[in-house]
């Protein structure tokens, strides 16, 4: 199914899209990966493309080449930009994947599975409507790919929080704030109402091989999977890892005085995910991609392998 097919990476220079690619390459495909970071590669299999994806900019790239699938990795916030974009490559594509978020669910069902209500379609807030340009953009994309009807060769993604050497997410850290602040020896807070909450989150490493083994797929066509090894940790737990393997010290305070003095500047992140409830069901992708809990790497090895780039 995958030896010697053609897969394009469409800003796939981040920790997914490296895992994404290693995935790819393991199973005997060509990657080419489009990005602006300055990767490079010894394996014939994997092409790094310091380069735009703007529209012209692909039409240029792809003008003599062929791609069995495509990954479409980049976030896009003007939707008529993104309606050109998509009608380009599902036109020059066996089967494209469209990386949306699980940040679209809302906090109505538990555990979530695909089916679960959107925040675009049941949230009241009009200042959340107004001013959120993320979950709810990926909505509005995901409103887009199913209304071309007439074209059904794309997958639509929903990846949980992935945790790389670029980004030790906890709550509404993210980046490399935590280890930043854990060398300095400063004292992190935290919500208390997060502590015992699910964390949506899971090593890149799990959530590459999963879109990846999603590719080629005739069950994933016209579908939208979450994508998520499914360990169902708590924010608490993940702390604990920090705590044991770096030696972080966090301060769970006050909720309501967090969001006043520390989260100003997520808000909608973390109003509108992190302090949801978010137990997953991943049943839909473990079935289409054949793929079982025995084939992941557990969230605490993640973060040591993670943790080991820093130092190398």
């Amino acid at each position: 199914m995958y030896q010697g097919k053609k897969v394009l990476l469409i800003g796939g220079g981040g920790s997914l899209g490296l895992y994404a690619a290693q995935e790819l390459v393991d199973k005997g495909c060509f990657v080419d990966v489009l990005c602006k970071e300055d990767h490079l590669s010894d394996d014939p299999k994997l092409r790094f493309f310091n380069m735009d994806a703007t529209l012209e900019c692909l039409q240029r790239f792809m003008s003599d080449k062929h791609y069995d699938g495509i990954i479409n990795f980049l976030h896009y916030v003007d939707m008529e930009n993104y309606k050109n974009v998509h009608r380009f490559l599902t036109a020059n594509t066996g089967h494209l994947i469209f990386l949306s978020s699980y940040r679209v669910y809302a906090d109505l069902q538990h555990p979530i599975t695909e089916e679960a209500p959107r925040l675009l379609d049941v949230t009241e807030d009009k200042e959340f409507l107004e001013k959120e340009t993320y979950a709810l953009a990926k909505a509005r994309a995901e409103d887009y790919i199913r209304s071309e009807t007439n074209i059904t060769n794309w997958t639509i993604v929903r990846p949980v929080i992935s945790t790389s050497f670029r980004r030790f997410d906890l709550v509404s850290i993210s980046g490399s704030r935590l280890i930043r602040w854990t060398k300095e020896g400063q004292v992190i807070p935290l919500p208390d109402k997060a502590k015992d909450l699910i964390a949506a989150v899971d090593w890149a490493g799990n959530t590459g091989k999963l879109i990846a083994n999603l590719l080629f797929k005739k069950e994933a066509f016209g579908e939208a999977f979450t994508i998520s090894s499914c360990q169902n940790l708590t924010w608490g737990d993940v702390a604990g890892y920090y705590e044991e393997l770096i030696g972080a010290k966090f301060n769970w305070m006050d909720t309501d005085e967090y969001i006043r003095v520390h989260a100003q500047d997520n808000l909608w992140s973390l109003i509108y995910d992190r302090l949801y409830d978010r137990p997953i069901d991943n049943s839909k992708v473990l079935r289409v991609t054949g793929l079982t809990k025995e084939n992941f790497t557990p969230m605490k090895e993640g973060i040591k392998t993670e943790l080991a780039k820093l130092e190398g």
